[in-house]
């Protein structure tokens, strides 16, 4: 990735609130709850670290954020299972693998433990661990980390907020309803 890439956002209204979209040339770095403006200086720093840099263009037609733009509403409107966007990830390797997990293990309208994405890795005894890096995912519902459960079936721990997370599998679930 280029460190000269400039910054693209946009900000888009869904059923599950306001998402922030980040993306270079080069693809998408982040899906984020939440405007802009509220972000802004998360945003600051997280860009700084990673990118060396901290500038932002507000750019709804800049091609990855009107993709992703377009990919989630398909999301909302029951008219997409999968996403198809080019993600940046900026974590560690064990990170990277839990969120490669996610992606690849969980199908729409099922979830997984935190100890099924540890012992997918090969990792049994890092039930915390895979916790921790689910929620640092950076690509909200693209990397369906609200697809995660806890070891009793329960709802627990989403950035998101677990009304958010109880509203998409509800979403999920509905529209594996209608494929029958």
């Amino acid at each position: 990735m280029s460190y000269q890439s400039m910054i693209y956002y946009d900000v888009m209204e869904t059923p599950v609130g306001d998402l922030t979209i980040l993306a270079t040339d080069e693809g998408i770095l982040r899906v984020d709850y939440g405007r802009f403006d509220d972000l802004h200086s998360f945003y600051q720093t997280w860009t700084k670290k990673h990118l060396l840099r901290n500038s932002f263009t507000h750019d709804p037609e800049q091609s990855y954020v009107k993709q992703a733009a377009i990919e989630l509403s398909e999301y909302f409107t029951r008219e997409r299972e999968a996403f198809t966007l080019p993600l940046i990830c900026y974590g560690t390797p064990f990170q990277k693998n839990v969120w490669r997990a996610l992606l690849e293990n969980i199908p729409l309208g099922e979830t997984r433990t935190y100890k099924d994405i540890a012992m997918r890795l090969q990792a049994s005894q890092s039930v915390r661990a895979v916790g921790g890096a689910v929620n640092k995912n950076p690509f909200s519902i693209i990397v369906p980390c609200h697809r995660v459960i806890g070891s009793n079936g329960k709802l627990v721990g989403y950035a998101g907020g677990l009304d958010r997370k109880r509203q998409l599998l509800e979403l999920e679930s509905n529209q594996q309803q209608l494929k029958v």
